[in-house]
């Protein structure tokens, strides 16, 4: 595992462990009782899930779209990746909210049907973490359990960082986090790749290139990335690692069918909200990393201190066959209260949805521990 805490991974840890920018949004707090039901929709419509319902509020000045589901119990907020949708949270949404807690799992900022601003800079992280205390203000709540996945971690972190009064506690999956980086990550990965194809230097080209090259295929995009790390591929139809040869989907073989865990309706359902909402908003997440390292400078040396819990496949490239201990020490030196690192075998990336019933047992032990 050298290659996880040195030589030219170091690189990769930037995403990993360093470069996920820490940020805040530092807006004044309201009462609860004017901040409840001022900014959201009286009336609720039916979700695909059964029991799930879909409301729209007003959050951090865009209209966004949650689904929610149980009427009382502690809060969980739920934010979700790329490129993802609440609906990736199906199996947690109805599992915790029949458990006695109350759930949110919205659209996040720029996709299905929450607004997507034009200017990439107002998808920067102190932005979309105060998104996410807007959510807490529009349902009158003081205090929420936040859950993220993949992009939806990166915020969760950050968020929690800084908003500790507005969080009890933190679940982050696939992404973790320990602290700001010396250096901006996209120095790094441009250091690192050179004239290769490297999809997050793909994603902050200029003239839109990604997502015009998503938006034309997102079934072909989407298939290709919902898989397990075994799933059988065909061959990819662009070998050549260099930039010039290519955008992304053709780099990724064509899966040889769906993996066990996902029903083509399932997947139908993702790829028509990309149909709706386009890729150029959760692109432009991407597009700020050099800007989130930029305004976080300030946190530097800040500390998570709500109890917090990590939970990874693995086999998800993103931890990079991290162990247990490497990933305990590397987060524990940012979270004071750090419960540990939940490694589920077998598993890849999407592991609220390849795993939903060992996550959802992980999740709830260290809920009961609180």
């Amino acid at each position: 595992m050298r290659n996880i805490i040195s030589g030219p991974a170091v690189r990769v840890m930037a995403l990993l462990f360093t470069v996920l920018v820490a940020t805040v949004s530092s807006a004044d707090p309201q009462s609860a009782e004017l901040r409840k039901g001022s900014h959201m929709s009286a009336t609720t419509t039916q979700s695909p899930i059964s029991g799930v319902s879909f409301r729209t509020i007003e959050s951090n000045g865009i209209s966004m779209r949650v689904a929610e589901a149980g009427d009382s119990g502690p809060l969980l907020l739920l934010a979700h990746g790329w490129p993802e949708s609440w609906y990736n949270w199906r199996h947690q949404i109805t599992y915790f909210s029949n458990a006695g807690y109350r759930v949110i799992a919205p659209d996040m900022r720029g996709y299905g049907k929450t607004d997507s601003p034009e200017n990439p800079e107002d998808f920067d992280i102190v932005t979309l973490a105060a998104d996410m205390v807007g959510i807490l203000d529009a349902y009158g709540e003081e205090t929420a359990i936040m859950v993220g996945h993949d992009w939806g971690s990166i915020v969760a972190w950050q968020t929690v960082l800084l908003h500790p009064d507005r969080f009890s506690a933190l679940i982050a999956m696939s992404v973790p986090y320990g602290g700001r980086a010396a250096e901006s990550p996209m120095v790094s990965w441009r250091e690192s790749y050179g004239d290769n194809f490297y999809y997050i230097l793909y994603h902050n080209e200029t003239g839109g290139v990604a997502e015009e090259e998503y938006d034309n295929d997102p079934e072909g995009l989407l298939s290709r990335l919902y898989l397990s790390p075994d799933s059988p591929r065909q061959a990819p139809s662009i070998t050549n690692k260099k930039r010039s040869a290519g955008g992304w989907i053709g780099r990724l073989g064509a899966p040889m069918g769906l993996p066990d865990w996902l029903e083509q309706e399932d997947l139908d359902y993702v790829v028509g909200q990309f149909k709706e909402s386009g890729f150029r908003g959760g692109i432009n997440y991407y597009r700020n990393f050099h800007r989130n390292w930029e305004i976080t400078e300030h946190l530097q040396k800040a500390k998570i201190t709500v109890p917090t819990l990590f939970i990874a496949g693995t086999e998800d490239m993103v931890i990079a066959h991290a162990t247990q201990g490497q990933l305990n020490g590397a987060m524990s030196r940012i979270a004071t209260d750090f419960r540990g690192a939940v490694l589920i075998p077998g598993i890849g990336h999407w592991l609220q949805q390849e795993a939903p019933d060992e996550t959802n047992k992980a999740m709830m032990d260290f809920l009961k521990s609180l």
